[in-house]
């Protein structure tokens, strides 16, 4: 099924154009091929390789924690996953040769930044513009291609400019994309003498040995980084963690008959038993999804998390040092933020080459940083005076600008409004089943709005919306219909329901600020 009404278009027309190489376009990719027949497809990746977050995301101690049977395409699976919990790398290497197993690597145009996408009602066809990047600087954050761009000029970043045309186009350009900027609130950056990276932007050539680290953050990322800061292959001499609210910290759940068995057996009893890999898989996927059931606002849901919480908390206490059992209680409920599956970061902290504070950051110098209580400091800690830290290296471990969807992607649709027009004209982002939106036909997009709980794996609700979309793309690619568009009373209603249904779940309710909620109070993120 190529699409009906290709011929005499141009070189640079495709039935289909997907927009990102990680797990969502590579998933499109494959059911266009398997479900559809359909070759006539390119996706446009502006990094210089495939993966997505896991491409880009380097740093140190870097690993997936979802189950890898989980974490993967249920159409593909890979046998001999080295750990239950797969590295970064690994993760990439299996994305590799799902790529070769499907033969998507003629489709693939990588270092390819897509600058807008617009509909053209006189053809019915998405007009897309792109450009392509020198080798390397896709893996740049925007505010760095940006830099480059207005000091040395055009010619040092783009090699040269491309419009396509295409009859059905998919966004597969996942949230955790740009690094959140430095804080605002902190001034002195440019007085910094040191090294300032983001743990999404890792520079693997930099030298912690003997270095005075200030972390800030306490997420997922800074949970598995710090404590690598510390052992002998990075050999930092101190390390200060800036936390503004105590995660939930669970041990990380280990697989039936434990770590080793696993390591050891799974490989050959998945490769000769292919009925016990999908078993298996199937009992890890349950396992994961019953969480789902502490997230609700029922009594049942509500006690499940208290208890849970307090061995949680028993955890906690029996972990770290008791210095740190106040300012590591948490306020939240669980779920309300993502949790940490935690291995090393609570032992490490009875290293005494790293202290844990909830001291602000008020300001940077040449070699230190100065902390002082600010508005989310604990209350153990509010009396202490301001004090300044030395500092060679500051890692920014502080997340991803998440507030506007599929920036800086430019979407115009059929009424001549971008995407993000119609989100804040709706008080929000928005979309069907968070995947379609009226006024933009034939746009499918993948990690849209309310698409995802951020507490299992992404990869079950990528695979369910591809399903969705492909019913919807078969007609227009069988040539039976030019175009396929969802009614806004359909998006309106569906929306509402969502919204409601989130009112009364953890994320809304559990006590705490977090990215998935906005400041109108509206969640965009979870799906209820």
């Amino acid at each position: 099924m190529q699409g009906q009404g290709e011929e005499g278009l141009g070189q640079r027309h495709k039935a289909v154009i997907i927009i990102g190489g990680g797990f969502g376009g590579i998933a499109m990719a494959c059911q266009l091929k398997r479900k559809l027949g359909c070759t006539d497809f390119c996706l446009l990746e502006r990094q210089s390789g495939i993966g997505g977050t896991w491409w880009i995301n380097t740093y140190p101690g870097i690993a997936c924690d979802i189950p890898s049977p989980f974490y993967s395409f249920s159409f593909s699976q890979k046998p001999d996953w080295s750990t239950f919990y797969a590295p970064g790398k690994e993760i990439c290497q299996y994305l590799e040769k799902v790529v070769h197993d499907f033969e998507l690597g003629d489709k693939l145009y990588l270092d390819t930044e897509v600058c807008s996408c617009k509909w053209n009602t006189k053809i019915s066809l998405w007009e897309v513009t792109t450009r392509q990047l020198l080798p390397g600087l896709g893996d740049l954050s925007g505010a760095e291609r940006k830099r480059i761009l207005e000091t040395e000029g055009p010619s040092s970043v783009f090699l040269n400019e491309t419009t396509w045309t295409c009859r059905l186009l998919v966004s597969a350009v996942g949230g955790l994309v740009e690094p959140a900027p430095w804080p605002a609130n902190v001034v002195g950056k440019d007085k910094f003498q040191g090294k300032v990276i983001h743990s999404a932007r890792w520079d693997s050539n930099t030298d912690f040995r003997g270095k005075n680290v200030v972390v800030v953050g306490t997420g997922c990322s800074a949970a598995q980084l710090v404590p690598r800061l510390l052992d002998s292959d990075y050999g930092a001499s101190h390390v200060t963690q800036l936390m503004r609210e105590p995660p939930w910290v669970l041990p990380r759940a280990t697989p039936p008959l434990g770590d080793h068995f696993y390591e050891k057996w799974s490989p050959l009893l998945c490769s000769y038993i292919p009925a016990y890999m999908r078993a298996f898989r199937a009992v890890v996927a349950l396992v994961t999804e019953l969480d789902f059931q502490l997230f609700g606002a029922s009594r049942s849901s509500e006690r499940k998390r208290h208890h849970l919480e307090q061995k949680l908390l028993q955890h906690m206490r029996k972990t770290v040092p008791s210095k740190y059992h106040d300012i590591l209680t948490p306020k939240l409920s669980i779920g309300c933020k993502r949790r940490i599956y935690d291995t090393a970061w609570f032992p490490c902290l009875h290293d005494s080459r790293i202290e844990l504070t909830t001291l602000a950051m008020e300001s940077v110098d040449e070699n230190s940083i100065t902390l002082r209580p600010g508005p989310k400091t604990h209350p153990t800690e509010k009396s202490l005076k301001a004090r300044r830290v030395p500092a060679d290296i500051i890692v920014l471990a502080n997340g991803f600008a998440v507030s506007r969807w599929f920036h800086p992607l430019e979407v115009v649709g059929s009424k001549g409004t971008t995407l993000e027009g119609e989100f804040e004209e709706r008080g929000g982002p928005q979309l069907y089943r968070g995947t379609a939106l009226d006024g933009f036909p034939n746009l499918f997009l993948l990690f849209g709005p309310n698409s995802f709980t951020g507490h299992s794996s992404v990869v079950l609700g990528l695979e369910n919306q591809v399903d969705h979309a492909i019913r919807l793309m078969r007609p227009v690619l069988a040539g039976e219909a030019k175009t396929v568009e969802v009614k806004r009373s359909a998006v309106v209603n569906y929306n509402e329901e969502v919204q409601s249904d989130l009112g009364k779940m953890v994320w809304n309710s559990g006590g705490c600020s977090n990215w998935y909620v906005a400041s109108n109070g509206r969640n965009s993120m979870s799906y209820p």
